[in-house]
């Protein structure tokens, strides 16, 4: 090459980068390209081809037309930059690439919004819960909010919490539902699905009703939670001296009033149903994607795996939950509609090499300035009096 020019080119299957550095210029862009590839166990890997970026030493960066191209193929398909708020988002503190965000849209049956939504992650000890839950109200606002400020303190202060974990859920979920029904001013009650992240290793979920949680493996959807209809349970319902009628174009009901057959609350029916939560146990592992929390308003309009298809190439969390819920009314869902979406990218990425940020500024005969880049969940930064790329074409990172 001539004029001093030097190009790097790094093999795969580490990030792909052509870039050429002289004393005073990098070269032009000409283009930028992106291409996916999967691995033999499905692992995204992103291949960046960023062919000839140049750059004025005498002028700004930010104005150049090929950096600004850069940046926003950079923030479109990878996500870099950070949303303008962080309502409605989090982050845990053990692993920083596990987020969460959130989102809720009311419906168009004519009632006040009755979903509540739960997201947070909370350090217990040496410990770090993600504590995540969806409350999908019925004739009652009351009953979901009391279920938001209160159930997950129940859980976490039984005593066999960290040694007998799923029957501490079902120990709360039954003093709940008894404090409930004496306090409750309200007739209506309220489904919930909870999923509590433990040390971002193994999940924990539990629900009544048919709000739903569904966890990605390598695309692949797999609900956690069950269903809770009328139609399922119509031996124990009757068991308990109700009944279940079905009318032509409507759902199965209990007593001809509830379209589901478990609920906290629901005080008039409580001889009829139970607030007996289902309790899975799902491990956390390098194929795991992501979590989906959803109410009904998502499920009665697309299956678990189209959920999974909608917003599996979305990166952060809360675009995610915006998205599906859009996907949702789209498809003319009426109902009140609250998401939450739990994105264990680190797990996701474990053999992806992918370049999260990089910025330029060119000096003589120096290119500096951090390349940001994640493999297994680590950020590393380089430094290089040429190219600081070359480090991505070394063994241990490829």
């Amino acid at each position: 090459m001539r004029g001093g020019c030097r190009r790097l080119v790094i093999p795969l299957p580490a990030t792909l980068v052509y870039l050429c550095a002289s004393a005073s210029t990098l070269i032009t862009t000409a283009n930028i390209t992106t291409e996916y590839r999967s691995s033999q166990i499905a692992s995204p890997l992103f291949i960046y081809t960023i062919n000839h970026f140049h750059y004025d030493c005498k002028g700004n960066h930010a104005e150049d037309e090929g950096f600004r191209l850069l940046y926003v193929f950079l923030v479109e398909k990878v996500g870099i930059s950070s949303p303008p708020s962080d309502a409605g988002k989090g982050k845990s503190k053990m692993s920083k690439h596990i987020t969460h965000g959130y989102h809720l849209v009311e419906g168009k049956s004519g009632h006040a919004m009755e979903d509540y939504v739960f997201a947070e992650f909370k350090e217990v000890g040496d410990n770090e819960l993600g504590l995540f839950a969806i409350f999908d109200g019925h004739l009652s606002r009351e009953i979901p909010d009391y279920l938001k400020s209160h159930l997950f303190n129940n859980i976490l202060n039984e005593p066999d919490f960290w040694t007998a974990t799923e029957k501490a859920i079902r120990r709360a979920y039954r003093i709940t539902d008894s404090t409930i029904l004496e306090k409750a001013k309200d007739q209506g009650g309220s489904t919930a699905v909870t999923a509590i992240l433990i040390n971002c290793q193994k999940l924990v979920v539990a629900n009544v009703g048919d709000s739903r949680a569904v966890i990605c493996k390598n695309g692949v959807a797999k609900q956690l939670s069950v269903d809770h209809e009328p139609d399922k349970e119509r031996e124990i319902i009757e068991n308990r001296g109700g009944f279940v009628s079905k009318f032509p174009g409507d759902v199965a009901r209990v007593d001809g009033q509830l379209a589901v057959a478990r609920a906290f609350g629901d005080k008039s029916l409580k001889d009829h149903l139970s607030s007996e939560p289902d309790v899975a146990t799902e491990v956390i592992d390098d194929k795991t994607e992501f979590i989906i929390l959803a109410s009904d308003g998502i499920w009665k309009v697309m299956s678990n795996q189209e959920a999974v298809d909608c917003i599996r190439h979305i990166k952060d969390a809360r675009k995610a939950a915006k998205h599906l819920n859009e996907e949702a009314l789209a498809r003319k869902s009426k109902d009140d509609i609250s998401c939450v979406i739990v994105s264990l990218v680190s797990q996701q990425n474990k053999n992806a090499i992918l370049v999260l940020r990089f910025s330029f500024a060119c000096r003589i005969n120096q290119l500096t300035e951090p390349v940001w880049k994640m493999r297994n969940g680590t950020t590393l930064s380089f430094h290089d009096s040429i190219s600081v790329l070359h480090n991505l074409s070394l063994k241990q990172y490829r």
